[in-house]
């Protein structure tokens, strides 16, 4: 059970919207106003041998206060507080102090740690007679968590950033470990620019995973050692791809926000592309119709039967899991059309009496050992665990997106689990049907997923209470059949923030009390340049309950 203390007072100067987001484990604060003086120093003198991603992240929490901006969402956009606010006390100084062991280490190096290993833990107090804020953690993670939390406090009015509800007294921690983001970038591809945009947004709300599905049926634009013609060949452009140097350039972006960058080459099936380079390893490729043997277009999967194709699989894996820094590194293993195989001659000889589900095992194994000897721990959809026959490792982290009620059947085979579930978290789901010639068509998980909807997940439905330690925690995704870098900001902001705080705030939250925080969210994302969608007319954002149904 997680403890909130908010004392928030009742006159006029403080009925706005105090704006953390996601909200803190602990917190208390007042009713005093308090301005933050124009040349704020922000110190280090408390962190011995401070990391340089920590002392970058400080540069950019003093460039988020003085441009953000941000004026408090009330009709009169704060200005009834503007003499009470000049009349303030100054805070002069935030002391960042580390209270752990040794010298600490950097954010990056914290970011990609073994997941159980983390330390995201601060505590932060803001006085009220403007003597010192204090940021204290025991590890560089912290520090930063409580940075994107001090950068939250403050509104603006006519150049000057306050608060109205000194003294602030934080102590915070996430509920769960994994906190994440899927990204298809296979459908549609997305230049590096635009994902490191999108990892700053992410970092903002404390999300600590980019699941990077980087590679499907459609395009293939990861550039992999060894294996450069699967990208020469698969492709869009010879632009639409990602080397080594932007994987790198990727990983240590996310890695110094505090964010992991974990990959997704799925297999066996939605492998269509890798035919244009090796033919011998693709079965029904291009198959028509489509719909006997795909779950969507173009079909092809690769030969699991096949020695020669489970080696090569191994060793595709392999050279590509050695981009990523990342504990974790994702064989997918959904959505396999049985189809496909018994209409392809090569994989009945190959199957030799076998079935599909025992040449998968013995597919799966070998790819598992492989990531295992490279110091991958592997990722699976559901369908492996639960519709197939096949062996993994107790630690292999399971993807439980079908449906929510499908998490306690993976709790009870004792895997861990992370929520992904399309009937909550699907970003893409409601936007229209995409198929072509489908006038009346729509998108399969329909309906819209809002922000409520994702809000109101219990990650620990239907999960007994010696399976909790089982739930590493979540993520909402976006898969882009119908994205792209012109709408991924409008689709995934401020909606995608609903999971990063269920994930570190735990359930229970109020969609009534949280309303008003998220519109703040959201406005502040549009200051630093993110284009979040509006969630209501402002009019209601201005006025917080008065758009609720009951209201």
């Amino acid at each position: 059970m997680r403890v909130y203390k908010v004392l928030l007072g009742l006159s006029t100067l403080s009925s706005f919207a105090f704006g953390l987001w996601p909200r803190p484990k602990e917190l208390t604060t007042g009713t005093t106003p308090l301005r933050l003086s124009s040349d704020l120093s922000i110190s280090l003198a408390g962190v011995a041998g401070a990391p340089s991603d920590l002392v970058d992240a400080v540069k950019r929490t003093r460039g988020y206060l003085k441009n953000d901006k941000l004026q408090a969402l009330v009709p009169d956009r704060g200005s009834s507080s503007k003499t009470a606010v000049s009349r303030a006390k100054a805070l002069r100084r935030l002391q960042l102090k580390y209270s752990g062991q040794g010298k600490p280490k950097s954010i990056s190096e914290e970011a990609i740690a073994a997941i159980d290993t983390r330390d995201e833990a601060y505590t932060l107090t803001v006085p009220a007679d403007g003597s010192d804020a204090v940021l204290t953690a025991s590890s560089s993670l912290g520090l930063f968590r409580g940075l994107t939390t001090f950068g939250q406090i403050w509104y603006d009015i006519d150049g000057t950033s306050y608060t109205l509800q000194a003294p602030i007294s934080i102590k915070d921690s996430p509920a769960y470990k994994y906190r994440g983001f899927m990204l298809d970038t296979a459908r549609n591809y997305f230049p590096v620019a635009d994902i490191k945009r999108h990892l700053d947004a992410m970092s903002w709300t404390k999300i600590n995973t980019l699941h990077w599905h980087i590679v499907d049926s459609q395009s293939f634009p990861l550039v992999i050692p060894g294996f450069q013609g699967i990208s020469e060949r698969g492709a869009y452009n010879k632009k639409a791809i990602y080397t080594p140097a932007d994987v790198k350039e990727i990983t240590d972006y996310a890695a110094a926000r505090g964010i992991d960058v974990f990959a997704e080459i799925d297999t066996p099936g939605h492998t269509s592309i890798l035919h244009h380079s090796f033919p011998e390893h693709i079965a029904c490729f291009e198959a028509s119709p489509w719909t006997q043997f795909a779950n969507e277009p173009p079909a092809g999967q690769l030969r699991l039967a096949s020695p020669a194709t489970v080696n090569f699989t191994a060793s595709l894996l392999t050279a590509a899991a050695k981009l990523f820094p990342s504990k974790f590194f994702s064989t997918g293993g959904d959505e396999i059309n049985n189809n496909c195989y018994k209409q392809d001659a090569q994989t009945q000889t190959d199957l030799a009496g076998r079935t599909v589900d025992q040449a998968l095992d013995t597919f799966t194994q070998v790819s598992h050992n492989a990531l295992k000897a490279a110091g991958k721990t592997a990722v699976v959809w559901q369908e492996m665990l639960i519709v197939h026959n096949v062996t993994l490792a107790q630690d292999t982290a399971v993807l439980v997106w079908i449906s929510s009620q499908d998490a306690a059947a993976v709790a009870q085979r004792g895997h861990r689990l992370i929520h992904a579930a399309s009937d909550y978290f699907y970003l893409d789901c409601g936007g229209g049907g995409w198929v072509g010639n489908n006038i009346n068509g729509n998108s399969w998980c329909d309906p819209f997923k809002t922000w409520q909807k994702a809000y109101s997940f219990n990650p620990l439905a239907n999960i007994t209470k010696d399976q909790e330690k089982l739930v590493l925690g979540g993520q909402q995704l976006l898969w882009t059949e119908q994205a792209g870098p012109s709408n991924l900001e409008s689709i995934a902001w401020p909606r995608a923030a609903a999971s990063a705080e269920v994930f570190w705030s735990g359930p229970g939250g109020d969609v009534r009390t949280a309303l008003p925080r998220l519109h703040d969210l959201a406005y502040r994302y549009i200051q630093r340049g993110v284009k979040a969608i509006a969630l209501q007319p402002e009019w209601c954002a201005l006025r917080p309950g008065k758009c609720d149904l009951d209201a």
